[in-house]
């Protein structure tokens, strides 16, 4: 796979634009002087799921609706995020949904996929053991198996990096990479408009394999990806996503769970936005502080889908 070009970033960006509205892009004060930089958020906990991923759920759904014999339904795996993205892409074309998380799975993101009017099932102990069921189910249902990481999916993600990264000249963004649209998206989109922007991961300590992958120059699976960042909880890394992280990123930065908390106290007392563990790439900025000094720094909060009870007990510093 070839990262998707201009053209093909801006026709999908037209239909995801279709869809839905920019969402913001704000330079916040009072994170300004917390992290001593000119920095900028770019807002996609703003919209109809409060996550960046719709867009490529969007993208994805609209190619299979066209196809000259659509599916009649399709099952994904996900944390959350995903999920909601292809429930609601899937229910606004007309095809039947079937969404895997893993047990123990943020309650509010599952209600969120039950009321897109998807069939939820629960199952494994992590998103990889719910991916290896889905795709199990997928062939004994006959049902089309959507993946977590598509070449699809980065060009409708990457709709939110076109708005981002035409709208402000930024020295470098900060952006959490689960299986890796997102990163790659932001990726794609500045290659296509030849920017000199740098890019960095941000991952969890506690779920470390893009991290460990990047550094090896090789596929490194972890046992475990047990973090409060749920969004970020990989633990066997895209081949493909991958090697377009290790050509064209500057590097990962890797936080641990008290960081990823800290960074969600923050948003809230400086922005009044609440982000989920996985949208505080703040957090890896902070730990950058004296480097970044000074430099004009964009953020991806990439979700706000945090459980009340977790995120209460965030704020309390529990």
């Amino acid at each position: 796979m070839q990262l998707p070009g201009h053209e093909e970033l801006l026709a999908a960006a037209q239909v995801v634009a279709e869809a839905l509205k920019p969402t913001p892009q704000i330079r916040w004060p009072l994170l300004a002087e917390r992290t001593g930089t000119e920095v900028w958020v770019k807002h996609a906990n703003h919209g109809p799921i409060g996550a960046f991923k719709l867009r490529g759920g969007i993208i994805y759904m609209d190619n299979l609706a066209r196809a000259s014999k659509p599916p009649t339904g399709i099952i994904a795996a996900t944390r959350g995020n995903h999920g909601q993205s292809i429930a609601y892409a899937a229910a606004r074309v007309g095809i039947r949904a079937t969404i895997v998380v893993p047990r123990q799975n943020s309650r509010e993101k599952n209600a969120a996929i039950r009321a897109l009017g998807a069939e939820l099932i629960e199952h494994g102990r992590d998103f990889q053991d719910a991916l290896e069921f889905a795709q199990r189910q997928a062939a004994e249902r006959g049902l089309f198996m959507v993946s977590s990481f598509d070449r699809v999916l980065v060009c409708g993600v990457a709709s939110y990096a076109l708005e981002f990264l035409s709208g402000e000249n930024l020295d470098t963004v900060y952006v959490p990479i689960g299986l890796g649209s997102g990163i790659c998206g932001m990726i794609a989109a500045r290659e296509a408009l030849r920017l000199h922007t740098r890019i960095v991961g941000v991952v969890a300590a506690n779920a470390p394999a893009y991290a460990l992958s990047f550094a090896a120059g090789r596929l490194i699976p972890t046992e475990s990806a047990d973090t409060i960042a749920d969004g970020v909880a990989c633990r066997v890394p895209d081949a493909y996503a991958l090697s377009v992280i290790r050509r064209w990123a500057e590097r990962i930065v890797t936080v641990s769970d008290a960081e990823f908390a800290a960074a969600m106290r923050h948003y809230f007392s400086d922005t009044h936005n609440i982000a989920e563990g996985a949208g505080a790439a703040l957090a890896a900025l902070l730990k950058e502080r004296a480097l970044m000094e000074g430099r004009r720094v964009g953020l991806v909060l990439s979700g706000a889908n945090v459980d009340r009870d977790l995120y209460a007990r965030v704020l309390a510093e529990q």
